[in-house]
């Protein structure tokens, strides 16, 4: 099953459990963002992948000259541990790491988290790849994916008990669209995935693709 199938069957299957008030808002949310140009802002092929350095979940320094001197990167931005389309999305991730590893890249996601966020998920699920951690998501911004989310959205995921005020440090109404980026070992975005849809997300498939591409 492609990652994709899995996300929307688990979206059919939490739909009717969410009240229609509550649909109505994220709809409206979802709806807003699309088409407020934020996926046409943000950075696309051809590009040169701003530089990062960022903490890891386990407490090292990552940055982007480091990973890049090793070979290609795919870097992937996500909500948080809190989205279980983000969680469905890493897990995809983490089955084809052997295979992105093989064609000589390295994998490493990026979310507005705090590292003791991101490590009790990582050590969860035994991630194989860095988990980085973006306060205030000043890196998402670099590649033009952060947004604020709006009141009525902030409050309905507040009623779902997610403390984002917690989990990223004092920035709770900042986080990156989902977006996932194969960047060539000269810096160079050579494949890019952006999509406002939070409950779509880029192909593996597609992903190890474009790596070949690259060879």
């Amino acid at each position: 099953m492609s990652v994709n199938a899995e996300l929307r069957a688990f979206f059919d299957s939490r739909r009717q459990q969410v009240p229609d008030d509550v649909r109505s808002v994220m709809r409206r949310a979802a709806r807003e963002l699309a088409e407020s140009g934020q996926a046409d802002r943000a950075l696309t092929v051809g590009a040169k992948a701003p530089s990062f350095t960022l903490p890891s979940a386990t407490g090292r320094t990552v940055d982007l000259p480091e990973l890049l001197a090793d070979g290609p990167v795919v870097l992937t931005f996500y909500r948080g541990t809190w989205c279980p389309y983000c969680n469905i999305a890493l897990r995809s991730l983490q089955q084809h790491h052997d295979a992105i590893t093989a064609r000589g890249a390295r994998l490493v996601a990026v979310s507005p988290q705090v590292p003791d966020e991101s490590l009790s998920y990582a050590e969860k699920n035994e991630l194989a790849f860095d988990v980085l951690s973006d306060l205030g998501c000043e890196t998402a911004q670099q590649y033009g994916l952060a947004f604020d989310l709006p009141d009525d959205l902030a409050a309905v995921y507040a009623g779902f008990g997610i403390d984002l005020d917690r989990s990223n440090a004092g920035h709770p109404r900042t986080l990156p669209v989902p977006a996932t980026y194969v960047i060539d070992r000269d810096g160079t975005i050579r494949w890019a995935f952006v999509d406002t849809d939070y409950t779509a997300r880029a192909e593996p498939a597609d992903i190890l693709a474009a790596l070949d591409r690259l060879s």
